[in-house]
């Protein structure tokens, strides 16, 4: 089965590729990878949630948040190579806007990476940093970064 059969069958779907909110590409391919800009929770153009995790968002809506983030830089990859050409997910990269003493980043974070387990499979499984931050972009809660090896 393809990738894309894959998000179908998990009643997933690709949102439109999220507009950059600076002078970047959404994804860059480089060789045989593709490297993602910081996708954040962005539904139909607007923030799915603003604040900090440990405050104004709790961690499983921020598990949430993640799998949104990580739904927006699959639209990326998919606007540069097509998301059947992923080969593996290489490494993930995620960042936790977090209210002082939340230490939770991989908890968050996990929300990312077990979507990616759920879409590819054994090729999800990845290398991954989950770093707590003082804000993000816009006041985003969560922000998620991907590398992917490609056809």
């Amino acid at each position: 089965m393809s990738w894309s059969g894959r998000l179908t069958e998990l009643g997933l779907v690709l949102p439109p590729v999220a507009t950059p909110a600076g002078v970047y590409l959404p994804a860059v391919r480089s060789g045989s990878l593709v490297f993602t800009a910081g996708q954040l929770p962005m539904v139909d153009g607007a923030l799915a949630a603003t604040g900090k995790l440990g405050a104004e968002i709790g961690a499983e809506q921020g598990r949430e948040l993640a799998r949104i983030c990580v739904l927006n830089a699959l639209a990326a990859v998919d606007g540069v190579v097509g998301l059947d050409a992923v080969v593996r997910v290489v490494k993930a990269v995620g960042f936790v806007a977090s209210a002082p003493g939340f230490i939770a980043q991989p908890a968050v974070l996990n929300g990312a990476s077990e979507l990616l387990g759920a879409v590819f499979g054994e090729a999800g499984t990845h290398a991954r940093s989950a770093v707590g931050v003082a804000e993000l972009p816009l006041g985003a809660p969560v922000e998620v970064e991907l590398v992917v090896e490609v056809r």
